[in-house]
């Protein structure tokens, strides 16, 4: 009998989740186990911030996929770029740029998110993000490159600029960046005599009317205050109306000369989802509570790319958010089901009770929402951090990131540039538009002979 094949596409929190509890539940004989990720680590997304700011190395937060000598699960290195239903199987761009098809029998869709942008005028090439860990690794490049350039500079309009910055979303990630960086500045510039601190500003700028508003008033204002006490100027109600290599233009009018602008403003699911031809809920797959894909036979999704539905509240038709915190229970979930589907047994809804917020303001700062408890100040900064560590999926990890914290609290940064992409803009353009998406004809002129197969 041939063994079923289970394609999971994504090594984030949510796939990483599910291949692990199937390797646990499933034996070698019941099934054949592949993870399709362009990297061979999972990612710990939310500590992207302190790997910006130098706080953390870049490898404390990318958890290796081969590290253990016993899983099973074949790795694939490439992106999955178009998925053909009909035919059972995806096509896969592999990391030296060719095609390749990967067949099926069920297929767990969690490639993840991008960051959501909009038709603003040179955003795509002038900005920088925070989504992978090259991005935050050139993030620190470009802002330490600004402060030596700064330093060297004889031109006081140049040397504003340069020390001028703008991060653009109110959400956690956009917080937390605005939060590291600004202390990573405040620090290093001790380190530039020729440099007034006082020509340093960082601008925080979102279109909501709060900041972090799922943390309620009372935490958003005590966010707020630690924000302005370091002189970081919020700006809410407002965006970005333009960008160019030297000045950042605001919707209120403001023309602010800057050389650098972050945009975290939010997610979207990756395009992936679009090639998929399933019913889609604001840019999401659309699943039932067992996180299976209606009308298709054997797909999954779970995670940033699907419209999971949240039974833990009682507003109807309420999903769940694209957390880390979803993303990993619903991963051990769709496990669940995905192994009572083979063994015929039934399949469980899934549901899940938020367990809170945490937000890491750097420093001993924080603000924090465990269990509905509001938690600001270091209280809130070490419930954060506990929660972030104790998250982490290996013990080698939790390891490397709590001797970097300690390491980082007693002898601070050095402040050093790698180079890393020292000739290119490393823009959004760079880092997040590589992977060209197939159209649905493009995707059956690389599947037709599993068409036929599966016919």
């Amino acid at each position: 009998m041939t063994r079923p094949r289970i394609l999971v596409v994504g090594a984030g929190f949510a796939g990483v989740g599910c291949v692990k509890r199937l390797e646990r539940r499933l034996t070698e004989r019941e099934a054949r186990i592949t993870l399709l990720s362009p990297f061979s680590y999972q990612l710990y997304l939310p500590l992207l911030p302190q790997v910006a700011a130098g706080v953390l190395t870049p490898q404390s937060v990318a958890l290796s996929l081969r590290r253990s000598q016993k899983h099973r699960t074949r790795i694939v290195p490439g992106g999955a770029v178009g998925v053909d239903t009909a035919a059972k199987a995806v096509v896969v761009r592999t990391i030296s740029g060719e095609y390749d098809v990967e067949p099926y029998d069920h297929l767990v869709l969690a490639p993840g998110s991008v960051t959501r942008t909009f038709d603003i005028p040179g955003l795509a090439d002038h900005a920088r993000g925070m989504k992978t860990l090259a991005e935050a690794v050139y993030v620190r490049d470009h802002v330490i490159a600004q402060l030596d350039l700064a330093d060297a500079s004889d031109d006081d309009a140049e040397r504003a600029a340069r020390l001028q910055f703008v991060v653009v979303g109110g959400g956690y990630a956009g917080t937390e960046t605005a939060a590291c960086l600004q202390l990573l500045t405040h620090n290093a510039v001790k380190r530039y005599p020729r440099l007034d601190p006082a020509l340093i500003k960082w601008h925080l700028v979102d279109i909501a009317p709060k900041l972090m508003p799922e943390l309620g008033d009372k935490l958003g204002k005590a966010a707020m205050d630690v924000l302005t006490r370091r002189g970081i100027q919020v700006s809410l109600g407002v965006s970005v109306a333009s960008v160019d290599d030297e000045t950042v233009t605001l919707t209120d009018g403001r023309v602010l000369p800057c050389r650098t602008l972050i945009w975290t403003a939010g997610v979207a699911a990756s395009p992936l989802v679009g090639t998929v031809g399933a019913e889609t809920l604001r840019g999401r797959l659309v699943v039932t509570p067992e996180m299976a894909v209606p009308g298709t036979d054997g797909v999954w999704a779970l995670g940033d790319a699907a419209a999971v539905p949240d039974l833990a509240k009682d507003e109807a038709g309420s999903i769940c958010p694209p957390t880390a915190q979803h993303a990993m229970r619903q991963g051990k979930a769709l496990a669940d089901n995905l192994v009572a589907t083979l063994r015929g047994e039934p399949t469980h809804p899934y549901v899940h009770k938020d367990l809170g917020l945490v937000v890491d303001l750097g420093g001993m700062d924080g603000v924090s929402k465990p269990l509905g408890v509001e938690l600001h100040g270091p209280a809130a900064q070490a419930v954060a951090r506990g929660y972030h560590w104790a998250a982490l999926r290996t013990n080698v990890a939790k390891t490397r990131v709590m001797t970097n914290w300690l390491l980082n609290a007693v002898a601070g940064d050095d402040y050093v540039r790698t180079g890393f992409l020292a000739s290119k803009a490393g823009t959004l353009r760079d880092f997040e538009y590589t992977d060209a998406y197939l159209t649905p004809e493009q995707t059956r002129l690389h599947t037709g002979a599993f068409r036929g197969a599966v016919g």
